[in-house]
Order: C-alpha cells, then structure tokens, then sequence
C-alpha cells in the first residue's frame, strides 16, 4: 500500500515538474513571486512548488487593427484606419523581462501601444493642412516609428510595421476636395485645348507662309524663264529679219516690205485668236505709213546701238 503511494506521489511530481513549451513561445519563470529564469520551447523541468509558470509570451509577429481620428492645422477632421504589426525584440532574458513585467496584463499593453501611436500620429497631423495629409502616408509612418521605436524598445517590443490603409475625410470637405479635382481637371483641358489649338494654327500659318513662299519662287521662275525666252524670241527674229533684209537687198527689192509683211502676219494673228475682243486699229494709208516709219526707226536704233557696240 505504501509503495502505491510512493508511486502515485512520485508520479505527481514527475507530472508537476515537466513544463512543455510550444514552439514560437518563451515561459517566465518566478520563485517566491520573484523573477528565476525563462524557458525556451520544448520539454523543461521546474521544481514543483517553489518555481511557478508566471506568464507564456508569444514571440513571434502581431497584428492590430487601429481607428481614430486627427485634426489638421487647418480643423479639418481626418479619420484614419491602420494595421500594426509588432513582435517581441529578442528572446534575450532583458528583453523577456520587459515584456514579462513592465504591464499588467497584455490589454494594458494594447492600450498604451494604441493611444502611443495615435497620440504621435495626431501630433504630426496637427502640424499639416488638410491638402497635404493625402500625400504624407509614408512620412507619418516614418514619423510614428521614429517617435515609437525608443519606447518599445524599453517595453520589449519592435514596431516591424504601420500600414496607414485608409485616409477619410468629413463629407463635406470630400465634396469641396472633389469640386478642386474637377475644376483642376477642366482648367488643365481647356489649356491642354488651348495648346493644341495653338499648335495647328501656327502649323497652318507655317504652312501658308510655306506655299507662299514656293509660290513666290515659283513665280519669278517662271517670270524669269519667260523673259529669257522673250530675250531669245526677240534674238531669233532680230536674226530673221536681218537674214530677210540681206535677201531683199540682193534681189534689189525694199526692205521695209518685210515690215509690211509682219503688220499683215499681225493683223491675221489678231482675227484668227481673237476672243470676241474689240481691238482698234489705223488701217488707213497713213496709219500704216507712220507704223512703218515706227517700225523702221526702231530698226535702225537697234542697228546704230549694234554698230556702236561692236566699235
């Protein structure tokens, strides 16, 4: 009888001394109410009665959800939803105490983390205008950290991450703030409008001015090609005329009969041509008779200029 009862005390303590620590968690360890040691996953031993499992803390990643409210520079309401993330610093003896000991429990921890990071957020806000808060999600982050990072440090916790999910305002300013975008929008289409519609009339106008140009080129090309072969036209009869008057001469004839024939030639080219113009003419004796002394003085200007070119 006294060996069962040895057996079943032995087993009792056997039972009260093993401590089984789950993986990713750290048991803190008191005697007397007074701090003794940590045990690290797995199987451990304590002395049953006098050592005692004062607290199992988790070591590994956290996560929160956050909501609260700021107010800007300007007394605008910002309401703000953010997820936390945190861990244990270390599973260094130090920082376990810290965890183990600096709350009471882990909802007064909770407490002083949320109100910790709301307060330093709320402070950074407060020093901005509504206008800006929108664009600030990376720098409040890194502002709450900075600020938080000492803190937790002394409490046994890291701040791994504060994503700032969603940024609302009151209705009122979500109203005006879309009335800004939508009148920013139709300034910058009615500039970019503006631009292009610049652009197709200075295009055109260059266009324009381009034809014009060519135009112009074209033109006194074209001016300067029928003069040359006016000049040429002018030679070629000049030649004729000359050959002819040199032919009349031998044959013992007059050579103002050449003239005649050319008035004659133009009188026919003015019938045949003609488009119902009314072209007046001397045909009298002697309208042809002081054409002729016409036509012959300027031949023989243009002899006298020829032999004096040649002297």
């Amino acid at each position: 009888m006294n060996a069962i009862i040895g057996i079943v005390i032995v087993i009792i303590v056997l039972y009260l001394s093993v401590v089984i620590v789950q993986q990713g968690n750290v048991a803190v360890i008191t005697v007397f109410g007074k701090y003794q040691r940590i045990m690290t996953p797995g199987l451990n031993f304590k002395i049953p009665f006098i050592e005692y499992v004062f607290r199992t803390i988790s070591i590994q990643n956290r996560s929160a959800e956050l909501q609260f409210q700021a107010i800007t520079n300007d007394q605008a309401n910002v309401y703000f939803k953010a997820m936390l993330l945190y861990t244990v610093t270390d599973q260094q003896e130090e920082s376990i105490k810290n965890v183990a000991f600096k709350f009471i429990d882990q909802a007064n921890f909770m407490q002083a983390l949320v109100r910790s990071i709301e307060g330093s957020i709320r402070s950074f806000v407060a020093t901005k205008r509504q206008a800006e808060i929108l664009s600030l999600r990376t720098e409040i982050v890194l502002d709450v950290k900075e600020n938080l990072d000492h803190i937790l440090l002394g409490w046994g916790y890291h701040l791994i991450d504060l994503q700032i999910n969603d940024i609302t305002f009151d209705e009122e300013i979500i109203r005006s703030m879309a009335k800004v975008v939508a009148s920013s929008n139709s300034r910058a289409a009615a500039e970019n409008e503006g631009q292009a519609l610049l652009i197709t009339k200075t295009k055109a106008a260059e266009a324009e001015g381009n034809y014009i140009r060519i135009q112009a080129e074209a033109e006194r090309e074209a001016s300067r090609l029928r003069g040359q072969g006016l000049a040429q036209f002018r030679e070629e009869v000049a030649k004729g005329m000359a050959v002819a008057a040199k032919e009349m001469e031998k044959a013992n004839l007059d050579s103002s009969l050449i003239l005649f024939s050319l008035w004659t030639e133009s009188l026919k080219h003015f019938a045949e041509e003609g488009k119902g113009n009314v072209i007046f003419l001397d045909g009298s004796v002697e309208g042809m008779d002081r054409t002729m002394k016409q036509m012959m003085a300027m031949h023989q200007r243009d002899a006298n200029e020829k032999l004096s070119a040649k002297k």
